[in-house]
């Protein structure tokens, strides 16, 4: 078995996709148009304890970026950052019919699982919700735990193990 991911397009047709260490190219994220939310040349997603890979299509056409840490003391993969390009931003296309690609924070969370399960963490991984809609979908779709938090002004942080980890990663399976 190997991990193969996939994105859907407009038409929910898969699109295979191929997620690795990015390269200076794909942190140019502010001199496209139009431009990425973030800026990932910034000093904060450049940290030395952070793991970027980049998501794309068999064309070449970068998808999605994600920032990726290994928590070694908590046995755990925290999935930082991740955002997909404007085309296909929920946070920016509000209409899913209009988004050129669905499925890409999905197959990035497979992706950290995968981190998760090469570092001899079981799968396990964490991450943080930008938005109230994802909180509930990653709740609600994924199966993931919401873990309590202290501060009440801070994102919604979840943890995905256990069976709703092994549901999304074997998505994402081929036999040889």
């Amino acid at each position: 078995m190997y991990f193969s991911p996939y994105i859907l397009d407009q038409n929910n047709c898969k699109i295979k996709v191929t997620i690795q260490p990015v390269c200076s190219e794909d942190l140019k994220t502010q001199e496209v148009i139009p431009p990425w939310k973030t800026d990932w040349t910034e000093d904060y997603l450049n940290n030395q304890d952070f793991l970027l890979y980049s998501m794309k299509t068999e064309t070449g056409e970068l998808v999605a970026l994600g920032a990726y840490q290994l928590l070694e003391n908590s046995i755990i993969v925290r999935i930082v950052y991740m955002e997909s390009q404007p085309e296909s931003n929920p946070t920016i296309t509000v209409e899913k019919h209009r988004r050129k690609y669905t499925g890409i924070g999905r197959a990035l969370i497979a992706f950290g699982i995968k981190l998760s399960v090469d570092y001899d963490f079981d799968g396990d991984i964490t991450f943080e919700a930008k938005t109230t809609t994802l909180a509930e979908h990653y709740e609600k779709d994924f199966g993931a735990i919401r873990l309590p938090s202290f501060d009440k002004n801070s994102a919604p942080r979840f943890l995905l193990s256990g069976k709703a980890a092994q549901v999304i990663f074997s998505t994402y399976l081929r036999g040889e």
